[in-house]
């Protein structure tokens, strides 16, 4: 496969991919709007992050540029992708512009990402029903799966960032008002990803922040985990079929690793917030070495901001 073309196919998947990621930490902040926390955004700011995040053109991490973006990748590989794929990346595009004239969202927006969120499943839905399992469709999934792996370890993160403000702050403490802010705030990560209900089917218990960091670090059936998100990457890189383990190969290997032979309670002690940033670039680096060595670029296009 040219280069250009499965370029074109890894950043169409990861853009898909970090629209609806967006939509999910949006929602987040979106319900986190609605405690009355310290960490929460005022109305005011989140009506100005919603702006920018969603329909700012000058921003290229907007899901208006996210989504002007994977369809601008799926035409370059039109040749590489079937009419059904993209049918439905070119309508999304299409359905996108009146939803965003219309100035209702902005008041409120669950529907609009709701909607990001439904089309991505669309998305990958119809890839796996319909494409080839060729190099094509091993080269979405790679894309699909190093970006969500960046995201889930964002959206985890932020919960701890906002915790060391907090502690930073040395506010007067209400105990049972953090006790009940902390169990919404963990429940909408967990809803941000689509693990609530099965956080509550894993560990039929109370909303702790050692057992969210579990199901989203290394709970191998949890779908957005970090390493069920890493497996996915290996597969992909051994399917796309390298004839030597090169270092892409393992960069993945060692991140997976990692991951899957962590003693969480370890680190917690040693503190969370600088493993998942540690991740984080370690991810980008991963993403640096597939660009380099099968899609022919020396850096990946931009990440979202930290």
């Amino acid at each position: 496969m040219l280069s250009r073309t499965a370029d074109s196919l890894f950043w169409m998947a990861r853009y898909i991919e970090r629209a609806e990621n967006t939509a999910r930490m949006l929602d987040v902040q979106r319900q986190a709007v609605l405690l009355p926390s310290a960490f929460a955004l005022q109305r005011s700011s989140y009506e100005q992050l919603l702006v920018e995040l969603v329909s700012d053109a000058g921003n290229p991490s907007s899901i208006l540029n996210s989504l002007a973006a994977a369809r601008e990748n799926c035409r370059s590989a039109r040749d590489s992708v079937n009419t059904d794929l993209w049918e439905t990346v070119n309508t999304t595009w299409l359905e996108l512009q009146p939803l965003l004239q219309d100035a209702g969202w902005q008041r409120d927006a669950r529907e609009l990402l709701e909607w990001v969120k439904v089309r991505s499943h669309l998305f990958r839905g119809v890839a796996i029903g319909t494409m080839l399992k060729d190099q094509a469709f091993h080269f979405m999934r790679l894309g699909t799966f190093i970006e969500r792996a960046d995201s889930t370890a964002r959206i985890l993160d932020s919960k701890f960032v906002f915790d060391r403000t907090d502690q930073e702050n040395e506010s007067a403490p209400n105990p049972l008002l953090d006790q009940r802010m902390d169990y919404y705030y963990w429940a909408s990560i967990l809803h941000a990803v689509s693990a609530f209900e099965i956080y509550r089917r894993v560990y039929r218990d109370v909303v702790t922040p050692r057992r969210v960091a579990e199901l989203l670090i290394q709970r191998p059936d949890m779908p957005r985990s970090l390493l069920a998100c890493m497996n996915e990457v290996n597969l992909n890189l051994e399917a796309i079929g390298q004839r030597y383990s090169g270092e892409s190969q393992r960069l993945a290997g060692k991140l997976r690793s990692e991951l899957q032979y962590l003693k969480i309670d370890s680190q917690f002690e040693r503190g969370i917030h600088a493993f998942l940033q540690g991740f984080v670039e370690q991810v980008y680096s991963l993403g640096v070495s597939i660009s380099v060595e099968y899609l022919g670029t020396q850096q990946p296009e931009p990440s979202l901001p930290d």
